[in-house]
């Protein structure tokens, strides 16, 4: 099985480590769950099923990896960080009560890791830590300021590894085989649903260890969805089919977009896909070491306007790529920052009208000279 080792792990905790420091903190707690699992599994590789999960690392000392109430021969068997407890607060939504399972508090948590007490304590994952667990903390450390700390894990997050490169690209490869497959097996007739079935299968054949994000098969109107899920809808001739095939393999996701009709594209509908397809290759030729991220937003919202198609743009033309599909940072018109060698980034190029909606996708790696493609096959007009 292909994933990092664990000298990189060490490597990410004592990183971590300086930024508390740096920011003058006692200790960072991180939060994470099964959905949004990367900031904990990107220290740790535990990825928490059902139950929430947390890393803890004080200013000195080991890091804890907090779990609930059900996880812990899981975590044992799984968790790169030797130290582990488990906490009520972390249990799944159902809110067992566990009685007679001893479990740690907060309180006893921080007390192990900061002697002298937790005055100031940064979160990471703060847009999606509960209240109830907030409240916890709360309750733990009442006197202490409590901030907000993401930009620690973020800016680590932000620049990959060779391996962290090495499993983005074994991602795009299985998700390549993927949509290869859906794109030999679609056709009038089926429904979007059994063509999520094709992609599956095709994925845990070849090696991917889940999938990237909810697999987007729509057709017709549902093609207007830039967030969406497939449905039993059954696939027609002449109109919009919207492909999002990605697999995540050793934590990295991948995702490849492409736009496709069964039988001849209307013209218009043509015109739109030709459109994005060309805005879609431009904004990888405008991307390289050194340039200003909103430049390449500029020129793709002025290229695309220039074109006659400015009302057609819902975002873009970027996110971040790595252990999640969409991570920061994005590429828009107000970004504050210059794109630097080994970001990783998916170029997302959506448009749509009333009736139709196209998204051509693929995973990119930021070089001195340009960008590194993820993916390559099917970036053409894809009538079958």
């Amino acid at each position: 099985m292909r994933t990092v080792p664990e000298d990189e792990f060490r490597q990410r905790l004592e990183k971590a480590r300086e930024g508390v420091n740096r920011r003058g903190l006692d200790a960072l707690l991180v939060h994470s769950n099964e959905v949004e699992f990367a900031n904990v599994r990107y220290l740790s590789d535990y990825w928490p099923a059902f139950e929430s999960a947390g890393v803890l690392i004080p200013k000195e000392g080991e890091a804890i990896l907090i779990i609930g109430p059900e996880s812990e021969t899981y975590a044992r068997d799984r968790s790169k960080i030797s130290k582990i407890r488990k906490i009520l607060e972390y249990r799944e939504s159902a809110e067992p009560e566990y009685p007679g399972v001893i479990m740690s508090t907060f309180e006893e948590i921080f007390r192990e890791s900061v002697s002298e007490g937790v005055k100031k304590l940064g979160i990471a994952g703060y847009s999606i830590m509960p209240l109830s667990i907030y409240e916890a903390i709360r309750r733990a450390i009442p006197d202490a300021e409590i901030i907000r700390a993401d930009d620690i894990l973020v800016q680590m997050r932000i620049k990959k590894s060779p391996n962290e490169i090495m499993l983005l690209k074994e991602a795009s490869r299985i998700s390549e085989i993927a949509l290869g497959e859906v794109l030999k097996a679609i056709h009038p007739g089926v429904t979007e649903l059994q063509m999520v079935g094709v992609a599956q299968k095709a994925m845990y054949e070849n090696g991917a260890e889940y999938e990237a994000h909810p697999q987007y098969v729509f057709s017709g109107k549902g093609t207007t969805h830039a967030v969406s899920r497939p449905s039993y809808r059954v696939l027609k001739e002449g109109e919009m089919i919207q492909l999002g095939i990605g697999a995540r393999v050793g934590g990295y996701s991948a995702s490849i977009g492409r736009p496709l009709c069964l039988g001849k594209m209307p013209s218009e509908m043509r015109k739109l896909v030709q459109a994005g397809l060309d805005a879609h290759l431009r904004t990888m030729d405008w991307m390289k070491a050194g340039v200003p991220a909103r430049e390449v937003a500029k020129k793709f919202y002025d290229y695309l306007t220039d074109k006659g198609f400015g009302k057609n743009i819902l975002y873009g033309p970027c996110h971040g790529l790595g252990m999640m599909e969409v991570e920061k940072p994005w590429i828009e018109l107000d970004s504050q920052y210059v794109l630097e060698e080994n970001m990783t980034f998916q170029v997302d190029t959506f448009l749509y009208t009333k009736d139709y909606g196209l998204r051509w996708e693929d995973g990119v790696r930021v070089t001195k000279e340009g960008v590194e493609r993820f993916s390559t096959k099917y970036l053409e007009i894809l009538e079958l």
